[in-house]
């Protein structure tokens, strides 16, 4: 019978190889910024990861040293069973992680708030506003000032900074572009914002990164970075080949609980406070931002979220426009986002 310690220095060259092949088929774009904000974030990754590892490695080091040298059958070994206080190696211990835990705690206050996702991005471009808003299981992108609207597709010139303002029709989700930047959770009832920028052209995976129910592994589209003339040209398309979004037609878009990825769908046209009015209607009459009345009790107040038309929701958006930024700020601070 093969001994555990000579099977395992056997199988050791296999699982190293096997890992290797593996790892080729990880997605890395943590680590691949397309954007200003990613790599400002990888830059202050690395370097905290770095500096924890002034600790981690020399620990390590010297817990096999010590416990090679100081074993039993070391009979040369100092032995000093009495010995209790090193003035030495308490300045040591204690001096470099009290002063990495200074640095650590200067670079996060200092790109807390350099990359805050409400900061807006500075740009020779024009900014692009872009509300998503997820919903069971896929995003919905309106581009107020183009007044179109893109399901599971995003489009938008290199260089010019997203504006994104993200709720959510249905529950909680995370809208997260890994190669441009920081996540921002989409919440129902609560208006949330985040600004990305690409610097160079290409097409980005997107994701929902909270778990969100049945259909959540297929909540995921593409984020391409264009040129501008390429940019006009996808608004033409879009023009030419979408429907119209309406209140009609988002109800029927939320009602249809894909369980499969849904396929990408232009709107060529949208109707005015579509946004707002999604955000009002999960408000409820008490403005509990984020929360969502009982039936019974939008029943006993003649009030139905479901039964909501473009007569009702766009003056109750505009009768909520005052709660609604409250609600934005409130959902920055309290989430931490």
């Amino acid at each position: 019978m093969i001994p555990l310690k000579t099977l395992g220095r056997m199988l050791r060259p296999g699982l190293i190889v096997a890992m290797a092949v593996l790892m080729t088929g990880c997605d890395w774009s943590l680590f691949d910024p397309k954007g200003h904000i990613a790599r400002e974030e990888l830059t202050l990754l690395i370097t905290c990861t770095v500096l924890m590892l002034l600790v981690v490695i020399p620990v390590i080091i010297m817990t096999l040293v010590f416990a090679w040298k100081y074993r039993a059958s070391n009979t040369s070994a100092r032995y000093e069973p009495k010995w209790s206080h090193s003035t030495a190696i308490e300045v040591v211990v204690w001096s470099i992680p009290c002063m990495i835990v200074l640095v650590l705690a200067v670079l996060t206050w200092r790109s807390s708030h350099a990359l805050d996702p409400y900061k807006p991005l500075e740009s020779d471009k024009k900014a692009i506003t872009i509300e998503a808003v997820s919903l069971d299981w896929k995003w919905l992108f309106i581009y107020p000032e183009e007044n179109v609207a893109v399901v599971n597709e995003l489009t938008f010139p290199v260089g010019a900074p997203l504006n994104f303002k993200l709720t959510s029709d249905t529950v909680m989700n995370a809208f997260f572009i890994p190669h441009l930047g920081s996540m921002v959770y989409s919440m129902a009832g609560m208006e949330t914002k985040l600004h990305l920028i690409a610097d160079e052209a290409g097409s980005f995976d997107g994701m929902s990164s909270h778990y969100s129910g049945a259909g959540f592994n297929k909540m995921h589209f593409k984020a391409h970075a264009v040129t501008d003339e390429q940019y006009q040209q996808w608004l033409a398309k879009v023009r030419a080949e979408g429907s119209v979004l309406d209140q009609a037609s988002l109800t029927e878009l939320g009602a249809q609980k894909n369980h499969d990825w849904f396929p990408v769908t232009y709107y060529a046209s949208t109707q005015a406070g579509l946004f707002d009015a999604m955000i009002a209607r999960h408000m409820g009459d008490n403005h509990h931002y984020g929360m969502k009345h009982d039936r019974s009790d939008a029943a006993a107040n003649g009030v139905s979220h479901e039964g909501h038309d473009a007569g009702d929701t766009a003056p109750q958006a505009e009768h909520h426009s005052g709660e609604h930024a409250a609600a934005g700020h409130a959902g920055h601070s309290g989430s931490g986002e």
